[in-house]
């Protein structure tokens, strides 16, 4: 993530939550951080490890949000994720929250929504899948967006969730750019 990215990121943190009931922690305004676990050494593995390049997106991640001043993070019971968001969890030293599948994908995204709002915190960490993080962004209020394709993994999603209004969403990159295909994988199926 360049000087300047990672400049945006904090900027966009500082003026989500300065409210003074979110200087206090637990009410006011939420920021929340949504992106697609980075990429994952094995396409057969149903639960692998994340791949070099994704080790290497993990710790972009952690860099990109250092001073964003997470409180909560959200993952999935798979690896990918969990090892997705290690770096914040270590740097801001939190626990990671586990949110099960559930029986569906609307089942899992409702529970993943359902937890952002119940988190004590203000800034709040999502990382999910290329086929939950544009449903969870729709289930929090913002717009729908089409579900990720498998070589997308470069998206950083910030969504603002005031206590009144309308949630609002900016759409940001960290890490290595996604490879030239990603960018027409929106025709092809997705993963």
């Amino acid at each position: 993530m360049s000087r300047l990215q990672r400049l945006f990121v904090i900027l966009v943190a500082a003026l989500a939550v300065s409210t003074p009931a979110a200087a206090q922690g637990g009410s006011g305004d939420k920021l929340v951080f949504i992106v697609r676990h980075a990429e994952k050494a094995s396409a057969t593995d149903p639960d692998p490890s994340l791949s070099d390049s994704g080790r290497a997106r993990a710790a972009a991640l952690a860099a990109a949000l250092r001073d964003a001043n997470v409180t909560d993070v959200l993952v999935t019971p798979r690896k990918r994720t969990i090892e997705t968001a290690a770096g914040v969890v270590a740097a801001r030293q939190l626990t990671a929250h586990v949110v099960g599948f559930g029986a569906s994908t609307p089942e899992h995204v409702a529970a993943v929504a359902a937890a952002v709002r119940q988190a004590k915190g203000n800034a709040v960490l999502v990382v999910g899948h290329s086929n939950t993080v544009t449903l969870i962004i729709a289930t929090l209020g913002g717009p729908r967006l089409p579900a990720l394709c498998d070589p997308q993994y470069a998206g950083l999603y910030i969504m603002r969730l005031p206590t009144q209004g309308t949630p609002s969403l900016v759409r940001a990159q960290y890490g290595a750019a996604d490879s030239p295909d990603a960018a027409t994988c929106a025709a092809n199926s997705m993963r």
